[in-house]
């Protein structure tokens, strides 16, 4: 007897959707590979481009992030949204892609901080376009059974681009700059560097074009509940988000509010006295870490439960803030890929959660609105940070990030949400 005919629908789904991740997953996975390689040429050497050749101080430095991140954070809503309506993820995802390439462009050739900006003002509006539409054709095309190693996979892409890109940046400085010397008084001065600087901004520029490219490969994919189902019935139905939505929500915003912006970590490895090339090769570990361990912490959490893979993520980072605030020249290369740890176990894996708690036809807003909420959360943290910074040294400005980390962390047990009736599996298995 042919014992494939006997097992029951979903059981069967979930063995075929098991097999290997959708065409969709991969494509869009390819599609950050090549936006990170791009994206990470030049966000290293942006906090000490600012700071250090165009002379603005750590509050503007916060300020821009900041501006930044509201930006994306906005856009992020209203693209999901959009995309929830019109049924349609694709055109958001293409020009998501394209607007980076004039943002980067603009910033190669910036002489003041206002032209930075704007650049990244541009760049940033592109990936909030972008951003909830992606994630939710990820979310369409995956079974729920391996939703965390989806979004586990498309975060390693998008690092192992990331490390490529940061990888590329280290070459093209130390070939540009000379040889690295650690010996501060021997080595240029940025303001001397700065037309390397502007030089790798304009490669990156260049680069974004092939992630643009690839975009055209992507086709629209209804999400698997939409078969069969009266249009007004999933409307009438899919409304409001679920109360378990919010709860998860609040809980990654407490955790978001003292989350500030990468760049501080950057700018406190330049502050101990690395050089620029030495910037960004710790920062290339950082990626490392983070590629190698984003796909096996999605697998974790498919099978031991999104809030337990979450907590591990962030007492690790509240430790690694902790390091920040005093370490040395030598800590810092082990605190940037622990802290790439702390980024595999969270980053996917708080998307796939957010999914989870979201029914198909609103994943566009939920991820939108998560976005929104989390990206507002992180411009006040990096503004907070900036002043801290700037009135009581970097050391105020990591205490705030390790106290609100472990805010976060102790109310999970109360405010977490547990199993529910959307069939959240990340709750459902003990978590």
């Amino acid at each position: 007897m042919n014992t494939a005919t006997t097992l029951p629908p979903d059981r069967a789904g979930t063995s075929a959707a098991a097999a290997r991740l959708p065409r969709a997953v991969v494509l869009l996975s390819w599609v950050s590979f090549f936006a990170d390689v791009s994206s990470e040429m030049m966000y290293p050497l942006m906090p000490l481009f600012i700071v250090g050749v165009l002379g603005a101080s750590a509050t503007t430095l916060g300020g821009i992030e900041g501006a930044a991140e509201a930006l994306v954070a906005f856009m992020a809503a209203w693209a999901g949204f959009r995309s929830d309506h019109r049924r349609r993820r694709v055109p958001y995802v293409r020009v998501g892609y394209g607007l980076p390439v004039l943002g980067k462009a603009l910033m190669a050739f910036a002489i003041a901080w206002p032209m930075v900006l704007a650049g990244r003002l541009i760049d940033r509006l592109g990936k909030g376009l972008r951003g909830s539409p992606r994630d939710a054709l990820i979310a369409d095309a995956t079974h729920e059974s391996m939703r965390g190693r989806a979004f586990g996979f498309h975060r390693a892409m998008d690092t192992a681009g990331a490390m490529i890109g940061v990888l590329l940046s280290v070459v093209l400085v130390w070939w540009f700059t000379g040889s690295p010397t650690t010996d501060r008084a021997a080595a240029p001065s940025l303001e001397e560097t700065g037309w390397a600087f502007r030089t790798l901004f304009g490669i990156s520029a260049a680069l974004a074009l092939v992630s643009l490219a690839f975009t055209f490969l992507v086709r629209e994919r209804k999400p698997r509940h939409d078969a069969g189902e009266p249009a007004m019935a999933r409307v009438a139905e899919s409304r409001a988000l679920s109360s378990s939505y919010w709860r998860t929500i609040a809980l990654l915003l407490i955790f978001a509010l003292g989350n500030s912006s990468n760049a501080f970590l950057l700018l406190r490895a330049r502050d101990v006295g690395l050089s620029p090339w030495a910037v960004v090769l710790a920062y290339a570990l950082f990626n490392l870490t983070y590629a190698l361990l984003s796909y096996p912490a999605g697998i974790v959490s498919d099978r031991l439960g999104r809030w337990r893979v979450i907590a591990l993520g962030w007492a690790i980072y509240a430790g690694a803030y902790l390091g920040f605030a005093f370490t040395g020249p030598v800590g810092i290369w082990l605190l940037l890929p622990i802290y790439g740890l702390y980024m595999a176990l969270t980053d996917g894996v708080s998307k796939a959660l957010v999914v989870d708690h979201a029914k198909p036809e609103r994943r566009g807003t939920a991820l939108g609105v998560y976005y929104m909420l989390t990206g507002l959360a992180t411009m006040l943290a990096s503004l907070l940070a900036g002043l801290l910074w700037d009135r009581y040294g970097p050391a105020a400005a990591f205490l705030l990030g390790a106290a609100g980390a472990a805010l976060a962390l102790v109310l999970i047990p109360v405010l977490r949400p547990h199993a529910n009736a959307a069939g959240a599996i990340g709750e459902s298995r003990g978590t």
